[in-house]
Formats: C-alpha cells, sequence, structure tokens
C-alpha cells in the first residue's frame, strides 16, 4: 500500500508512519544538539504528560525526557489502524517517541485512553506510583471537540464569537483563498459546554486524584497550556467561546495552588505563541494569522517551532532551582516573541491588507503547507513515501 495525503480542509484523513516517525525523531534531534543541560537543581524526574502525541504536548515530552532525563507517561486518545486506513498521526507520534525513548535508556510508556475518564486517571496514578514514582511535573496539554461526563452524556466545544457575530478575513484551506467570513454568536449552552470541554475543569480533576492516590509529589509543578494572542484576534478567541474557556483554565490555575496549599503544589498557565497545530487550524480566522505570524516572525529572526519553545519553557523559563518568570498575573509568557510591539504591527498590516492574489508573498503559504503537511507526515525529504506500507505500524 502507497499511502498519500487525502485533505478536505484543515484535515488529512491520512498519516505516514514513516514521515511521523521521521518528526518526532527530529525534535529529539534537535534536543540532542543543544547538548547536557545544567540546572541549579536536580530536574524532575517523573513527567506526565496528558495530552501527548501531538503539537506542544508531543514537544513538552520530548523536552521534558530529553533535557531532563525525565521518565514520561503520556495521556492520549489516538484512532488506530485498520484494513481500510490509517492511523491518526498522534498514534504514529506516541508509537515513535515510545520505542525512540526506549532505545535512548528513557522510561516511556503512553495510555491511549480518554482522559476525561476517571478510570484512565485511576490507571495513571497507579503507574505513577508503583512504576515512575510520584509526578513532579504534570503538564496538561489536552485539546479536544468533545467530553464524556461522568454521567455519560456528551458536551461539545464550540468555536465561536460571544455576544455578536464577527465577520473578518480568512485563508480558505481547500483553495488557499483569501475571503470574507461571518463567525457565528454562541448560545449560553455552548459557552457553558465549551468551558466543560476546554477549561479547566479537568485539569483540577487530574491533580486531586493523582494527589488522594499518593501519586503526586510534594512540591510538584503543573502547568496547562493556553493563548492569549494580539488585540486582532480577540472577536473570535479572548473574547469568543475559547477566551471564556481559557479564562476559567487561568481560574484553575489558581484554584490548584490555592486548594493543594498543604502539599506545596504550584499551578500554572504557559501562555504559548500561535503554531500550525490539528487544534490551532480549526479555528476560525487562526489560519491566516497563523501564517502571516510565522512569515514575519522568520523574516525578524525570532520564530519558534514546537519543540524550540517547548526547550525554552522547560529549561529556561521553568529551569529547575529556578522560580518561573511569570508576568504580573502569575501566566508564563511564551508568546513574549510573538507579542513585540513591531512584531505585532507588520502582522496587523498584513492581516488588514491580504487578498487572495498577494497571501503567497505576505503570508508564505509553502512554510505554512509544509507545517501542515509535517503534522500528518508528510513531506519529508528523507521519507520514501513510494515505499510499500503493507502494515501501518
Amino acid at each position: 500500500m502507497i499511502i498519500e495525503p487525502k485533505v478536505n480542509g484543515f484535515l488529512c484523513a491520512t498519516a505516514h508512519p514513516a514521515g511521523c516517525r521521521e518528526h518526532v525523531r527530529r525534535e529529539i534531534e534537535y534536543m540532542r544538539s543543544r547538548g547536557k543541560k545544567e540546572f541549579r537543581q536536580a530536574p524532575p524526574k517523573s513527567v506526565l504528560v496528558i495530552g501527548c502525541s501531538a503539537g506542544y504536548g508531543l514537544s513538552a515530552r520530548i523536552a521534558a525526557a530529553y533535557g531532563y532525563g525525565a521518565a514520561t507517561l503520556g495521556i492520549c486518545r489516538e484512532r488506530e489502524p485498520s484494513e481500510s486506513r490509517t492511523a491518526s498521526p498522534g498514534y504514529y507520534n506516541y508509537h515513535a517517541f515510545d520505542e525512540l525513548a526506549g532505545q535512548d535508556g528513557l522510561w516511556a510508556k503512553t495510555l491511549n485512553e480518554d482522559a476525561f475518564r476517571r478510570s484512565t486517571k485511576e490507571k495513571a496514578a497507579r503507574i505513577l506510583r508503583e512504576e515512575m514514582g510520584p509526578a513532579e511535573l504534570v503538564i496538561y496539554s489536552l485539546a479536544a471537540p468533545k467530553r464524556t461526563m461522568p454521567d455519560g452524556s456528551v458536551v461539545r466545544s464550540a468555536l465561536k464569537t460571544t455576544g455578536e457575530h464577527f465577520v473578518g478575513r480568512d485563508l480558505d484551506l481547500n483553495t488557499m483563498e483569501v475571503r470574507e467570513v461571518t463567525i457565528d454568536a454562541a448560545t449560553p449552552r455552548e459557552i457553558e459546554d465549551s468551558v466543560k470541554v476546554m477549561g479547566g475543569e479537568d485539569w483540577y480533576e487530574w491533580i486531586r486524584i493523582l494527589s488522594e492516590a499518593g501519586a503526586l509529589a510534594e512540591k510538584a509543578v503543573t502547568v496547562a497550556f493556553s493563548y492569549l494572542g494580539p488585540e486582532i484576534t480577540y472577536p473570535i478567541y479572548l473574547h469568543g467561546t475559547m477566551g471564556q474557556a481559557k479564562k476559567h483554565l487561568y481560574e484553575t490555575s489558581r484554584k490548584i495552588t490555592e486548594n493543594f496549599r498543604d502539599r506545596s503544589v504550584q499551578g500554572y498557565i504557559s501562555m504559548n505563541k500561535s503554531m500550525v497545530t490539528q487544534a490551532s487550524i480549526a479555528i476560525p480566522r487562526a489560519p491566516i494569522y497563523i501564517a502571516i505570524a510565522k512569515k514575519v516572525m522568520e523574516e525578524e529572526g525570532c520564530y519558534e517551532d514546537c519543540i524550540r519553545q517547548m526547550d525554552r519553557l522547560l529549561c529556561q523559563k521553568m529551569a529547575p532551582g529556578e522560580p518561573p518568570e511569570v508576568d504580573e498575573e502569575n501566566r508564563i509568557r511564551m508568546d513574549d516573541l510573538e507579542l513585540q510591539p513591531h512584531i505585532q504591527e507588520k502582522i496587523t498590516e498584513r492581516m488588514e491588507t491580504v487578498t487572495t492574489e498577494s497571501v503567497e508573498e505576505l503570508a508564505g503559504l509553502a512554510g505554512y503547507r509544509e507545517d501542515f503537511y509535517h503534522m500528518y507526515g508528510f513531506g519529508y525529504g528523507n521519507v520514501d513515501y513510494e515505499a510499500d506500507i503493507s502494515h501501518f505500524i
């Protein structure tokens, strides 16, 4: 079987196992190239990553393993391969990581289970307690469109504005044309459900269950990933359903620190930069902003991909033995380079003037396409895509 990309909009229905492995290998090689890390105190040796199979979660796991030398337990829910279709890219990613980390003498295990379920949390707690040691660092990087609640009901998130609808420019990922889009306002129920899926309720439950099970170390640190963005993205993000959910996530970080004070647990939010990920490109208006932001930051020499962001987060901003670098609201600002005024001035100017005719020049679509295909394991020059793949892993 020859596996080819089958793309429709912001989704690709196929993934290439060898290409996904190459993606993981390159991120590992980047961490190796950074050399041995020297920290003021011993880094965490037991790290739990919830949402570990792609994007920032995968890169954070690689940075923890190869930057700290940590044993890592990953949680994700990924589609397995069948006779008629490939697995999801995250499935190949985490298998590749587990294998490569093992070859390098690093303990790694992944649970391909629903992170929202209590049974998954309890299983993870047993592994931490019996095989790894209590988690010293818990990274929450879960991005899911829906959540099964304890009573069996299913709630779904909505990517909408709140208050009034919004009209603005976006990039049509089918045609690569710039077009005007209208984004509807969410109902109160949609806002509530979005907070349940994307807010901090599940994050808090993870910390509570781990603590009660003796699977969370004294003075453990936990960090959840979020995004703020510039004013130009506020209508759909900060002032939208996602903004409401991320506000709840931030409030949860403070709640964790307060309610687990007896164990000296610290909760933080990391405000990451915009990035081409499977979660981000589904957000209305995000593709055109992300493409332009990447192009501008590359021109200015300050662009970071996922692994570079996570290396800087774990080994600089959250360096063991140092107090985390936070802003006045106790947030770790990994978006500091993106939100520099001169960067945002250039992005805003291009967002206001970009057309279908100028999008290649102003947004650098070639780089955007490359990032998109890399997410699914395609587009790597050293992978033989004409090779027969008789099995998917």
